[in-house]
């Protein structure tokens, strides 16, 4: 059914002060969330809903307030519900008039409108991001035909992967399956694997290389053994082989995986992580899926909005990804793009249209191409921020429907926090050319004043 609309004021409110009577309208929070098209969410998503069947949905305007608030504090669906119920400011962004002493929502509740409203959809929440700044003059229309565009890894929250956590981990959803079934095992193999995989974390990296690896050919045994053993006791049982099947099939995928094999298994319960080979002493990889941003190339007055972010699974190529980032930026901004400014690992990329300028090319003789190419690496700090200010270096969202949704919806977080801090920023210039212009008017002529 469709989301119901925030409640009006009613006669229990009369004796409660509403929020637009405490709060300071100065507020970064309350001037932002005037400026925000509200009504834009409610026609974009009104399609995803049916009309007169089941319990109506949670409000639009709240489920978009607390997504935009999350992403933009870097903040998980708990402290972000919890920190809506103690700030006022949070509450009247998402619409309410009244300060509410309790949630209107269950934590879940987040989760499934994300699954419900999409990537694709969510775009709209970067969008609209955009639209504010343009009204706000914190970025001009001209400056988004010109962008820079970079790929990055966003990691996945799961533990490093190595091949004795992973086969202890097969044990373990073998033994939790058994027992939750009633299966009866031959040996359950847990204190063999855990001190198997004890010894390993001891021998691995030491002298003792080889005694470990017979310790993890040791333990694939056992998680084989457990494999078969399960797969013996329930044939003939279709209920218990449908329930096996989501157990059984990355172990299987496990088991039979090599060392230099390209599609391999680094989570049981996230199979779509990949490794992403970043070639640096610090971290030589990272597990996730690659994310491809573009933000807006010239100098901004409060940083660098981005104007298109997209998740690309299957490690696909840098050059392979760009006409595809450039016509989600085209669509996110209504500004046909002239100019995209990228590094060279996006050589071959095959695009006659729009012009691209690769760095360190030689014979550009246009002295703008040349300023705006040695700010293509400015997009890294900005990336920075999203892993370090948003959650784009460590998420929890399952499945690549959950990797597409952080990536647009970090991207929106970032694009907030500069509307934030340029609202914030403005109305103190704005304030002290009003004191200032205050002040000369009334003083006496001849005389000079210091604010």
């Amino acid at each position: 059914m469709r989301p119901k609309t925030l409640p009006k004021s009613s006669a229990d409110d009369l004796f409660r002060a509403r929020l637009e009577a405490i709060l300071d309208g100065r507020h970064e929070l309350v001037r932002l969330a005037n400026l925000i098209d509200w009504q834009r969410f409610e026609t974009a998503f009104g399609s995803l809903y049916v009309e007169h069947k089941g319990r109506p949905g949670l409000p639009t305007r709240l489920m978009v307030g607390l997504h935009l608030l999350q992403h933009a504090k870097g903040l998980s669906d708990e402290a972000v519900c919890a920190l809506w119920l103690e700030n006022p400011y949070m509450q009247f962004f998402c619409g309410e008039t009244h300060f509410q002493h309790k949630l209107p929502l269950e934590r879940s509740s987040m989760s499934r409108w994300r699954g419900r409203i999409g990537a694709d959809k969510l775009e709209e929440l970067l969008a609209e991001t955009l639209a504010a700044a343009r009204r706000t003059k914190a970025v001009d229309t001209g400056k988004l035909e010109r962008v820079t565009i970079d790929t990055t890894a966003q990691t996945k929250a799961i533990a490093h992967p190595t091949d004795s956590h992973l086969l202890l981990r097969s044990v373990e959803w073998l033994n939790r399956f058994a027992r939750r079934h009633g299966i009866v095992l031959r040996q359950s193999f847990v204190r063999l694997a855990v001190r198997a995989r004890r010894e390993v974390g001891r021998l691995i990296h030491g002298r003792g290389h080889k005694q470990a690896l017979r310790h993890i050919r040791r333990m694939r045994t056992y998680v084989g053994r457990l494999y078969r053993d399960i797969e013996r006791k329930i044939a003939g049982r279709p209920d218990l082989q449908e329930a096996f099947q989501p157990v059984g099939e990355p172990i299987a995928r496990l088991l039979v995986q090599k060392l230099d094999d390209k599609q391999k298994l680094y989570a049981l319960h996230a199979h779509e992580v990949e490794c992403i080979a970043k070639g640096k002493a610090r971290s030589r990889f990272e597990f996730g899926v690659k994310a491809s941003f573009a933000v807006v190339n010239a100098r901004g007055k409060v940083g660098q909005f981005v104007v298109g972010a997209r998740a690309c699974p299957g490690l696909p190529y840098d050059g392979h990804t760009l006409k595809a980032q450039i016509s989600q930026v085209e669509r996110l901004t209504g500004v046909a793009v002239k100019r995209a400014y990228v590094d060279r690992g996006y050589r071959g990329h095959g695009l006659d249209r729009p012009e691209v300028y690769l760095s360190h090319t030689r014979g550009i003789v246009s002295p703008t191409i040349k300023r705006e190419l040695r700010r293509r690496s400015a997009i890294e700090p900005v990336i920075g921020h999203m892993k370090a200010d948003g959650k784009l270096e460590r998420h929890w969202l399952q499945g690549t429907h959950g990797d597409a949704v952080n990536v647009v919806l970090v991207a929106a977080g970032h694009n907030v926090r500069l509307l934030l801090n340029w609202l914030r920023h403005y109305f103190a210039l704005f304030l002290h050319v009003i004191l200032v212009a205050a002040a000369i008017i009334s003083t006496p002529r001849g005389r000079t004043v210091t604010i």
